[in-house]
């Protein structure tokens, strides 16, 4: 452990502290996992490296997540719009999916996650991909186009306050706030 402390700066550290709802520990940790995920010759200079999305996917964490692409898309700050992570990606991931993150950040995120076209609301296509994922895309778990099409009218029903065939940010929010058990199983502990 003494070797990952050396290669994060002291005062990085205390800045990490400060900007995301993570521990001295579990910043520790986090920049030991991403630093196992760059290759050896790398790794002294891991807060300065980007991962690829192929190895940031082969976390266990991630792995078994049927959103593990559009969070990758999310978090990543990349110009080449290849979703690799830098290690401040990958602490703001963990951050927001810690326990300690407010249900508004883990809601806010959620939301930009569902979001697959990235307009700034989830429009039916979106949520039918949410429930693809949700369900699994197999025959047997797939559902029919009538029942999704239930499925997606009871969403809107339910969450679409303004009536105008979306849900906004705000819209989320207020169903989430009214889901007592979002907070704890949006997360992803190390």
């Amino acid at each position: 452990m003494g070797g990952s402390v050396s290669l994060l700066p002291r005062e990085a550290l205390g800045e990490y502290q400060e900007l995301t709802f993570l521990s001295k520990q579990e910043i520790l940790l986090a920049y030991k996992r991403f630093s196992e995920l760059l290759p050896k010759e790398h790794r002294e200079n891991a807060c300065s490296a980007r991962v690829p999305k192929s190895r940031i996917l082969t976390l266990p964490e991630l792995r078994a997540n049927p959103f593990q692409h559009r969070i990758c898309h999310v978090f990543s700050t990349s110009d080449d719009g290849d979703d690799s992570m830098s290690f401040e990606d990958f602490l703001d991931m963990l951050s927001v999916f810690s326990d300690s993150a407010t249900s508004d950040i883990k809601s806010h995120y959620a939301f930009r996650i569902f979001d697959f076209d990235d307009d700034g609301t989830l429009d039916r296509k979106d949520l039918e991909k949410l429930v693809n994922c949700l369900t699994g895309q197999g025959e047997e778990s797939r559902l029919s186009g009538a029942e999704m099409e239930q499925l997606i009218q009871n969403i809107l029903e339910e969450s679409d306050i303004d009536k105008d065939g979306t849900i906004n940010m705000s819209e989320f929010q207020h169903v989430v706030s009214r889901s007592p058990d979002f907070a704890s199983s949006f997360k992803i502990v190390l």
